[in-house]
């Protein structure tokens, strides 16, 4: 390698943690702030829509969303994740990490803001509109996973390069938690302004005309930080290492890095080495070689983990309705439920999804990303497991509290676990040129579990006997089986992880290859 590329790189590496190692993180972590914000979010209001938009009269239950409509609302954001993984990941490496890194975050405004506009009054269009903006979100969130991932990797020193990524990754605990606490808020605010009884009592009373701003409110909320760090993704130089290694501009490079890291790094005028680093394409047989074995790896984890941690994610609200967290709709007037909901969900990630992120952060440097990795899938077996054997056990009432532990605790360990080593992996294994790219395609066979995991497993939790199923759907294997199913999964994921390089404390170029690569060139 050029010895001022080696200075530039080294500089890197080495760099003691400085005030822009913060700065990259909260810029980064925002992005992934309002990602998780604008993702779960939906949970909290599908009840609300459904009371507002179905309502039958006569109707035993309150109005809920058809199951085609429910798989959508829930479901179009994670297709629009799935592309945006992809095509950003790919155009990261082609126009560089920062032009890209702006693009997907005035998306993500400006389609959270529509998301919460959804014209026309009738369930159709709100739905149609609704669904279409929020598949535009997920567009925008798709990008921010490879170029967030990328630049908090092509920026850190080697010692804490794992814990900054992870930190990035972390913010997603606190999007979720300022979701559930939002929407305690403004239904408090609107629960005492505009009182209304219960369904069973008066069921069209019990939606108040003005519970229509609510879940709009609480959908357009995500443009705020999203919009609040534009002005500095947009003043953060681009990454050294794209800089250096792809664009090949030494004196850029080295020029950025000076400015940033406030020390003196001197580039030496271009030498020839037109050859260097463009020997084999991302679809070539020596890519296979190098990396195929590690791309299947950081893929089939994702995706395996994917599968376990959305079905959760998105059964909470049923779980809390099984074990009696949240009353029976009926018994509850439509704010009183957002309320309910939005309650459960922060209690979740304040008890176990935020603590085991940091978690990572803190360990994922001395204990290393594949043990982290191998420990929490093994326990988030062993959980899952707990949870579905005996499974009639915790339905009874007295019982509540030890299912809800168990149930923090698989969250626990999927945050403390693959869920963030997943996203920590494919930012540091694979050669600069093609990392966005991989850490795209790894993170969209996740969304793919996602989609499983979300929609599988609505149909598949769903009771045995027809007649005790939710509205519109047909009889599934049970909360029980289901859980056993995601039990084998979370195995699979542990096996799976064996094919993953563990990255802790080398450099990057040194991990994918790219020292020797030159090399070789050079010979």
């Amino acid at each position: 390698m050029g010895k001022e590329q080696v200075q530039v790189l080294n500089a890197l590496d080495v760099a003691k943690t400085q005030w822009y190692h913060f700065t990259a993180i909260i810029v980064a972590g925002m992005g992934f702030f309002t990602d998780a914000y604008d993702l779960f979010c939906i949970s909290l209001v599908t009840k609300l829509l459904g009371r507002i938009y179905y309502h039958v009269d006569g109707a035993e239950k309150p109005g809920s969303l058809p199951p085609n409509v429910s798989a959508a609302v829930n479901g179009v954001a994670f297709v629009g994740t799935f592309s945006g993984q992809l095509f950003f990941g790919w155009l990261g490496d082609k126009m560089g990490r920062k032009k890209v890194y702006g693009m997907t975050l005035m998306l993500m405004v400006l389609a959270s803001i529509a998301s919460g506009l959804s014209f026309g009054h009738d369930p159709k269009t709100v739905m149609t509109t609704l669904c279409f903006f929020r598949f535009w979100l997920g567009f925008g969130i798709g990008g921010d996973y490879p170029l967030s991932a990328t630049i908090m990797s092509e920026y850190a020193n080697k010692k804490t390069r794992g814990a900054f990524i992870a930190a990035v990754f972390a913010m997603q605990g606190f999007g979720i938690l300022a979701g559930g606490v939002f929407a305690i808020v403004i239904s408090s605010v609107f629960k005492t302004k505009f009182s209304a009884p219960p369904y069973e009592v008066d069921p069209l009373g019990s939606t108040v005309p003005q519970a229509d701003y609510v879940w709009r409110i609480i959908l357009m909320a995500g443009a705020l930080p999203a919009a609040l760090t534009y002005y500095w993704r947009l003043k953060m130089p681009e990454t050294a290492r794209y800089t250096a290694l792809v664009a090949k501009n030494m004196e850029q490079a080295a020029a950025d890095m000076s400015k940033v890291m406030q020390v003196e790094i001197q580039a030496e005028p271009k030498t020839e080495e037109k050859a260097q680093g463009q020997s084999y394409g991302l679809l070539s047989k020596e890519f296979l070689t190098r990396h195929g074995l590690h791309l299947l790896g950081t893929t089939s984890t994702w995706f395996l983990l994917d599968i376990a941690f959305y079905s959760q994610n998105l059964f909470q609200k049923d779980i809390f309705s099984a074990i009696g967290w949240i009353p029976s709709a009926k018994t509850m007037n439509a704010l009183e439920e957002v309320f309910r909901i939005g309650r459960a969900q922060t209690l979740i990630a304040l008890c176990s999804t935020v603590p085991g992120y940091w978690f990572t952060v803190g360990f994922i440097d001395r204990i290393g990303r594949f043990n982290i990795q191998l420990m929490g899938f093994f326990f988030m077996t062993v959980f899952m497991f707990a949870l579905a054997i005996p499974y009639d056990y915790w339905t009874h009432k007295e019982n509540r509290i030890g299912f809800v532990v168990l149930y923090s605790l698989t969250f626990f360990f999927a945050n403390f676990g693959p869920n963030a080593t997943t996203f920590v992996v494919p930012a540091e294994i694979f050669p600069a040129r093609f990392r966005s790219t991989c850490h795209g395609i790894s993170s969209a066979s996740g969304k793919l579990g996602a989609m499983v995991g979300a929609f599988g497993f609505l149909y598949l939790a769903q009771n045995q006997d027809k007649s005790k199923t939710d509205a519109g759907y047909p009889a599934g294997i049970g909360v029980k089986n289901s859980l056993i199913m995601l039990g084998v999964v979370n195995i699979l994921g542990f096996l799976f992880t064996f094919l993953v390089p563990e990255a802790k404390g080398r450099s990057l170029e040194e991990i994918s290859g790219e020292n020797e690569e030159v090399q070789t060139n050079r010979a």
